[in-house]
C-alpha cells in the first residue's frame, strides 16, 4: 500500500449559502490524499500502474466548478469520482479551504475534510 497526495491545489468557484457568495465567487485550497497499491508502478516504471496525479487534479477542479451550497458536497462528488474512475484506490481523503471566509471575522480559512473507502 501506498499514498498518492497532491496539495494546495488553488482554486477560484462559487460555492456558497450566500447569494454574495454565488455572484462573486471565492478562492479555494484542496487537499487529495488517495492510499493505493504502488508496489506494480514501483517495479514496472510505468504511469498506467500508479495513480496519475495528473487525474487526481483533473477531477478536483472539474468538481470544484460546480457550485454548491456545502463544501461537503463538492468533497463527496471528487471522492466518488476518484474512487470510481481509479480502480487502484482504496481509500481517499479531501480537505476543501475556503480561504478567507465571509464569516463576520478575520479568519485565514475554514476547512472541511472527508474520506470515503471503496466498497469490496
Amino acid at each position: 500500500m501506498g499514498i498518492v497526495k497532491i496539495e494546495n491545489i488553488r482554486v477560484f468557484a462559487y460555492h456558497g449559502c450566500l447569494v454574495e457568495e454565488k455572484k462573486i465567487g471565492s478562492d479555494y485550497r484542496v487537499d487529495l490524499k488517495v492510499n493505493a497499491s504502488l508496489k506494480k508502478s514501483s517495479q514496472t516504471d510505468m504511469l498506467h500502474d500508479t495513480v496519475d496525479y495528473v487525474f487526481l487534479n483533473k477531477v478536483v477542479k472539474e468538481e470544484m466548478q460546480k457550485p454548491s451550497h456545502l463544501l461537503e458536497t463538492v468533497a463527496e462528488r471528487i471522492l466518488n469520482r476518484v474512487i470510481k474512475e481509479h480502480e487502484l484506490v482504496d481509500k481517499a481523503t479531501v480537505w476543501i479551504s475556503k480561504l478567507n471566509p465571509p464569516i463576520g471575522g478575520d479568519v485565514e480559512k475554514v476547512t472541511i475534510k472527508m474520506t470515503e473507502k471503496r466498497k469490496k
